[in-house]
């Protein structure tokens, strides 16, 4: 009966795939950024509009508080080679103290203890310390490299999401970057801020819309599918952030005064997710999140929100569903296939209001 009762719920891993016609990825941006398209979803009524991304103003009003994330992708693919020859692909997650999570590819003679070199770079290399609880994770460490970071910004490619399915060129170290990327850290983009111009922000502010900033730096959680056929058994994975003074000020004073919070990315909704207290509401913080937010959750921090269309059965798409409700949610994501929207990273854009 229990099986039975999670087939038929919000909670089954089933309910949230949709069938993706792969001419719909998308393998370039659209310029300029803010001439994408922007399905308008209205939580309440299910109501659908089409309109085109700069058009997101129309929405804001003076008052509310447009929150962003200011991480910056670092160019965290590294490519190496095994005294044998074979070539290894690395992606670079997360810094730990001296050490590096990442997923290498292939990991499956990546045993604690190997050592990979990069040709062209002198002498440095990195080493297995050990394997991580995730398909293909390991925890590295870079040897003869006495400045890790200008190594990396020489030696690594941005790192463009697989079902990308090109090499990266010169032009995405720009474009698969916000406008307003700031602190290194991340590896991947904040995509939804992906869309957003210098004008645009600036029209915004000019209408009287608050802009606050927080962080999150994108890890695992982004790559981390959920496998799990009941949702509430996955685990989402680490993740750093940090909210400081005066956007807590800027979020308690935008409630206090009955106006809307406005998050920018699956990643501002979970950091303010986070950090927001019933008792005394936003305050500074930073830490690491795991937080997983799927249909059943009240929202308690942020009033509406800017994504762009997500993977099929992604822990991403889940938190849009908990936000809209799951059947809006799968009704305006076939919408967005019937009118051929363009999906992922580099695709277009949904408000859910």
């Amino acid at each position: 009966m229990q099986d039975q009762a999670i087939n038929n719920s919000i909670y089954n891993l089933e309910s949230y795939h949709y069938n993706l016609p792969p001419a719909l990825i998308a393998q370039f941006p659209v310029e300029p950024r803010d001439s994408s398209r922007l399905l308008v979803l209205n939580k309440e009524s299910g109501r659908l509009e089409d309109r085109v991304f700069r058009q997101l103003i129309d929405y804001l009003e003076a008052g509310d508080t447009l929150v962003i994330n200011h991480t910056r992708v670092i160019p965290a693919r590294l490519f190496a080679y095994k005294d044998t020859g074979a070539k290894v692909e690395i992606l670079l997650l997360s810094k730990q103290e001296d050490k590096w999570e990442a997923l290498v590819r292939p990991a499956r003679k990546m045993k604690a203890g190997s050592m990979v070199n990069f040709f062209g770079q002198g002498d440095v290399q990195a080493e297995v310390i050990a394997e991580l609880d995730m398909n293909g994770g390991r925890l590295l460490k870079f040897h003869n490299c006495p400045d890790v970071d200008q190594f990396i910004s020489k030696a690594g490619q941005m790192p463009l999401p697989p079902y990308i399915n090109r090499i990266a060129e010169e032009s995405d170290k720009n474009r698969y970057q916000t406008v307003y990327a700031q602190e290194p850290g991340s590896a991947a983009a904040p995509t939804a801020g992906l869309h957003f111009t210098d004008s645009l922000l600036q029209e915004i502010k000019e209408k009287g819309v608050n802009i606050a900033r927080i962080l999150l730096h994108v890890g695992l959680g982004t790559f981390r599918p959920v496998s799990s056929l009941d949702i509430r058994e996955h685990r989402m994975h680490y993740e750093y952030y940090q909210v400081d003074e005066e956007t807590a000020q800027l979020l308690n004073a935008t409630r206090k005064n009955g106006r809307h919070i406005v998050a920018v990315g699956t990643t501002v909704v979970r950091t303010l997710e986070t950090v927001y207290n019933d008792d005394c509401g936003f305050s500074r913080q930073s830490g690491e999140t795991n937080k997983f937010i799927y249909p059943g959750y009240t929202f308690k921090a942020i009033d509406k929100m800017i994504t762009n269309f997500h993977l099929p059965g992604s822990s991403l798409l889940m938190l849009v569903a908990a936000l809209a409700g799951l059947d809006p949610t799968m009704s305006a994501y076939q919408h967005a296939v019937d009118n051929e929207y363009r999906f992922f990273s580099y695709g277009d854009a949904m408000l859910i209001t």
